[in-house]
C-alpha cells in the first residue's frame, strides 16, 4: 500500500501543519495552557527587534514566549482574534493579510521602525509575501518563513535533502488567494514552492526558509498527533498501522519555534528541512514511546497496510502521522534533516511532547473534549476493523 501525492494533498497532508491553522481555519479558541519550556533559557547576547506575522497559531506562541525569555523585543501582527497572555510586553499591530491590510505596519515604518527579523508563519500564497514585502522590505534584516515538506516535487526517492526539486504551479501563482487554496488543496504544493520563490525574489540571501513536516505538541488544534496519546491513554486494544517499521518524522512546535529564534540570533540564512528526531524513528517506536508515557496498559495491534487499504482505513487521516513506506511515498518520511541539526535544531523527548500535549488537551473547554479528537479513526470503526482482522487471521 502506498499513498500518492494527490491523496496526500487531499488529506491536507503537510499543508495544515505549516499553516498551524492560522490561515486555513478561523475562530478556533486559543488556550493559554502552560506549554512553555520547563527551564528559563539564557538571555541572548544581543537583544533583537522581532516582527512576527501571525503569532497566535500553533508555532507562533512558542516563538513569542521563547523570544521574550531570551530578552528580545517582540511585535506581532495579526487580526487580533486570539488574545493570549504573554510573560512580558508584546506589541500588537492589527491587520488582515487576506485583505492586504498592512496599514499598522506601514504606520510604524513611517515613524522609522525597523526590525532585525520578520518571521512569517502563515504565508501559503505568494501574494502574501509580495504584499508584505511592499511594506517591510528594507526595514527588516532577515525574512524567515515557514514553508512545508509538501513544497517538494515528489516523495518517490529516499533520503533527499534540501537540494531536491520543488513543485511547479500551472498558471499565475500571484493570482491565487487563500480562498482559492482552501477550495482546492491540490494547489498547496505548487503554491508553497512559489511562495518560497517569492520570498527569495524580495529578500534574496537574507531569507530563511523552513520546511517542516507534521508539527505536533501543545496547541495543535488538528489533533493529528494528539489522537495517539489520547487513544493509548484510553487503553484497550489499539489499531496500529502497518508492521510498525514505516518511518515517521514529526517536530514539536516548541522545538520549531525556539529554533527559529536561535536562527535569527545567529543570522543564519538558507533552506532547511525542519523535522525530527535526529535518529531513525518508526511507527512502532513512536507508539510504544507514547504508551510508555501513559498508564492504561494499552495493547498495540499492528495490521498490514494492504488489509487497512481494503478496509478503507486511510493513512494520515484514520491513522494520523502514518504514511506507508512504499511506492510513491517512500521518500515522504525519509528526507534528510542533517542540515537543520547542524544549524542547531534540537528535539524534546517523545515523553515530553506527549505529556505537554495531554496537559494542553485536558485544559480545553469541556465541549471541545467531549467531541473527541478531530483526527483519527472513530472508536466504533476501529473496533470493526480489529474484529475483521481477527476473523481473517483465524480463517
Amino acid at each position: 500500500m502506498s499513498i500518492d501525492r494527490r491523496e496526500l494533498l487531499k488529506l491536507g497532508a503537510l499543508g495544515m501543519s505549516s499553516l498551524g491553522l492560522a490561515a486555513l481555519s478561523a475562530g478556533v479558541a486559543a488556550n493559554p495552557a502552560s506549554d512553555a519550556p520547563p527551564a528559563t533559557p539564557a538571555r541572548a547576547a544581543k537583544p533583537l527587534d522581532i516582527l512576527i506575522l501571525g503569532g497566535t497559531g500553533l508555532t507562533g506562541p512558542h516563538q513569542v514566549r521563547y523570544a521574550l525569555e531570551r530578552g528580545h523585543r517582540v511585535t506581532i501582527f495579526n487580526r487580533g482574534r486570539k488574545q493570549r497572555e504573554w510573560p512580558g510586553h508584546v506589541e500588537q499591530l492589527l491587520g488582515d493579510r487576506e485583505k492586504n491590510d498592512y496599514a499598522s505596519i506601514a504606520d510604524a515604518v513611517a515613524k522609522g521602525r525597523r526590525w532585525d527579523v520578520c518571521i512569517d508563519n502563515p504565508s501559503s500564497v505568494p501574494a502574501w509575501i509580495r504584499d508584505a514585502a511592499k511594506v517591510v522590505k528594507g526595514r527588516v534584516g532577515t525574512y524567515m518563513m515557514i514553508s512545508s515538506l509538501s513544497a517538494y516535487a515528489d516523495n518517490a526517492t529516499r533520503g533527499q535533502d534540501e537540494t531536491a526539486p520543488v513543485a511547479t504551479f500551472d498558471g499565475d501563482p500571484l493570482k491565487e488567494t487563500m480562498a482559492s487554496l482552501r477550495a482546492d488543496m491540490n494547489k498547496y504544493s505548487g503554491l508553497k514552492a512559489a511562495t518560497e520563490a517569492e520570498t527569495r525574489k524580495h529578500f534574496g540571501e537574507r531569507s530563511t526558509i523552513l520546511r517542516p513536516g507534521l508539527i505536533v505538541g501543545p496547541g495543535d488544534e488538528t489533533d493529528r498527533f494528539t489522537y495517539w496519546p489520547l487513544r493509548l491513554r484510553r487503553g484497550g486494544e489499539v489499531l496500529c498501522p502497518g508492521d510498525g517499521r514505516d518511518p515517521v518524522r514529526i517536530i514539536d512546535a516548541r522545538d520549531l519555534g525556539e529554533w527559529m529564534i536561535r536562527l535569527a540570533e545567529q543570522g543564519t540564512h538558507g533552506v532547511f528541512n525542519a523535522f525530527g528526531p535526529d535518529y531513525e524513528l518508526d511507527m512502532a517506536a513512536l507508539l510504544y514511546g507514547v504508551r510508555a508515557s501513559t498508564t492504561q496498559g494499552a495493547t498495540l495491534t499492528f495490521v498490514p497496510a494492504d488489509f487497512l487499504a481494503a478496509q478503507n482505513v486511510t493513512p494520515w487521516g484514520d491513522m494520523p502521522a502514518w504514511v506507508p513506506n512504499a511506492g510513491d511515498s517512500v521518500g515522504f518520511h525519509t528526507r534528510s534533516n542533517r542540515k537543520a541539526v547542524a544549524a542547531g535544531l534540537t528535539f524534546r523527548s517523545i515523553a515530553d511532547t506527549v505529556s505537554a500535549t495531554l496537559a494542553w488537551y485536558d485544559a480545553l473547554p469541556e465541549e471541545r473534549r467531549k467531541a473527541g479528537p478531530r483526527a483519527g479513526i472513530k472508536p466504533e470503526r476501529e473496533a470493526e476493523v480489529l474484529a475483521a482482522w481477527k476473523a481473517k487471521s483465524r480463517g
